[in-house]
């Protein structure tokens, strides 16, 4: 394994070149500098690209464990994040990121419940019978729903919940809610 320490601006650009979810750094700076892509099983291990603040390294296209983190470090891009529209485009965005990393293991956002309400759902009909108010909206095209009527404050505290229910450590966690839903 080959690690490289980038500074903070030079993180920031190549973060802010990402053009889908789940870009490799490696795969950013190659079509940034018009390099052929290669074929990650017969060539060399990808890159671990060290962030100060982070946990852990983060490892282009080799997710460890779900029962350690998945590539969270993608989620609070912050340029992607800023391009959604309002709060409830942040809190989409971020939960269909989620998923779309680790569908099998989605459902474990269900448990995120209040003391008398549902924020997760796989109909928006389940939403709507346990609150008419709930604004339930899908996450992509995943079949599970979210109620989106909450304040950004509560939306912050569903995610932080939801990210640590998926394995994400405190400090990740924290670090995407501000990038998506800061608090005041």
């Amino acid at each position: 394994m080959k690690y490289i320490e980038v500074d903070e601006e030079l993180y920031r650009f190549i973060a802010g070149k990402t053009e889908r979810i789940g870009e490799s750094a490696s795969d950013i700076l190659r079509r940034l500098l018009g390099l052929e892509s290669v074929n990650l099983e017969t060539e060399t291990p990808p890159v671990a690209v060290s962030h100060p603040g982070m946990e852990s390294s983060y490892i282009p296209n080799n997710l460890p464990p779900v029962s350690d983190v998945v590539d969270f470090e993608q989620l609070y891009v912050p340029s992607v994040l800023e391009s959604q529209k309002g709060a409830v485009g942040r809190f989409l965005f971020v939960l269909e990121a989620l998923y779309q990393q680790m569908p099998q293991q989605f459902e474990k956002v269900l448990q995120v419940q209040g003391r008398d309400r549902l924020y997760f759902a796989t109909s928006k009909e389940a939403l709507l019978a346990a609150s008419q108010s709930a604004n339930p909206k899908e996450i992509g095209n995943s079949g599970y729903w979210v109620t989106t009527n909450n304040n950004t404050a509560k939306k912050r505290a569903i995610l932080l919940e939801a990210l640590e229910k998926l394995g994400c450590g405190a400090i990740r966690a924290n670090a995407i809610a501000d990038a998506a839903l800061p608090s005041a």
